[in-house]
């Protein structure tokens, strides 16, 4: 018997009574999950692509849901996730980006910290753009910093709000922000009538998904991006490390705030699962990845997938969370000083 055989055969072995647990518990059940986002918009789209085809790679084979839980940046969702939410496997929750940032700078109004959840997965790594509409004044960078443009926001906490912030302190640029948009499509109809100027940060993945028509067309003006390498799409629009080149101080916030927002979309079950429930619903997203039928489904709605297992990502919250004190001041003193 080849040793990988073997191998494959012991762990079989091993995994065998937990799996045999696990499908007696969720057999029958259903998994509720959850997103902060409004139909129709990024978030919702991968979620949904999940929920399709991840119950059959859960021994027992489970129904699966998806609920809206919009508001606050967020905080609803991550909140419900981490005070009400059942703690027994059958709930996770798709996090808003910005959320980790917010917890790591000082931000107010998360619960439960970030740390204690048990992350599951994430579907993609891909760069947080800020646009403006084809027809603002402000089409570049260097017109960024010239002249004010209003970007629209889902709220305070939110990527799409804190991003902008930042790019004013650190680099110059004038955006002013329209608070209060429940999600995506508002904001981009809002664009369109002209209302604002753009949208605040978010994740180029999810523009593609959304508005593969707009950036067809040109209608989308890519100002600026945060990411730790360029989007292979926009090699002519400008980094935040690259803009900040040179300032010590700068570069570090850079480095930090690139790393915070690198888990675009992480899936996470509160905090108190049981452990080997957390490994149950680990296996499945990575095997779900994998998934011909649902990498077919993501081909289709031109969703990226580039995953990280949860344990990558727990890794990575980790080390966001416990970035050096003087790093999280001098980012806390840059955003109180663009507010």
């Amino acid at each position: 018997m080849k040793v990988s055989t073997l191998i494959g055969v012991v762990l079989a072995a091993l995994l065998a009574p937990g799996a045999a647990v696990a499908a007696e518990f969720y057999a029958g059940k259903t998994i509720t999950m959850s997103t902060h986002a409004s139909p129709g918009g990024g978030y919702d789209t991968y979620l949904r692509t999940l929920a399709a085809h991840f119950g059959g790679h859960i021994p027992g084979t489970p129904r699966v849901i998806v609920v809206n839980q919009p508001g606050a940046g967020g905080l609803t969702a991550i909140n419900y996730a981490g005070r009400r939410a059942p703690r027994d496997g059958t709930f996770l929750t798709l996090a808003s980006q910005g959320i980790l940032f917010q917890q790591a700078t000082g931000g107010q109004g998360l619960q439960v910290s970030l740390d204690a959840f048990s992350w599951i997965g994430n579907f993609v790594k891909s760069n947080d753009v800020i646009v403006t509409w084809y027809t603002s004044p402000v089409k570049n960078f260097a017109d960024a910093k010239q002249r004010e443009s209003t970007l629209g926001t889902t709220g305070t906490g939110a990527v799409s709000d804190q991003l902008p912030l930042l790019f004013n302190a650190l680099t110059g640029t004038k955006f002013k922000l329209i608070r209060g948009y429940e999600g995506a499509s508002q904001m981009n109809l809002a664009m369109e009538r002209g209302e604002i100027d753009g949208r605040g940060a978010n994740m180029w993945a999810s523009y593609k998904v959304t508005n593969p028509n707009e950036i067809r067309d040109r209608k989308f003006n890519a100002l600026v991006q945060l990411g730790t390498r360029k989007e292979p799409d926009l090699s002519d629009v400008p980094l935040l490390a690259d803009l900040v080149k040179g300032d010590a101080r700068k570069e570090a916030i850079a480095r930090f705030v690139a790393l915070a927002q690198d888990n675009n979309r992480p899936v996470a079950a509160p905090p108190g699962v049981p452990a080997d429930r957390v490994m149950i619903l680990r296996r499945a997203f990575d095997a779900t990845m994998k998934d011909a039928a649902f990498l077919a489904d993501a081909k289709k709605q031109r969703l990226e997938i580039a995953p990280m297992t949860g344990e990558e990502v727990q890794a990575a919250v980790h080390q966001v969370l416990t970035t050096p004190k003087d790093v999280i001041a001098q980012t806390q003193a840059f955003l109180a000083g663009a507010k």
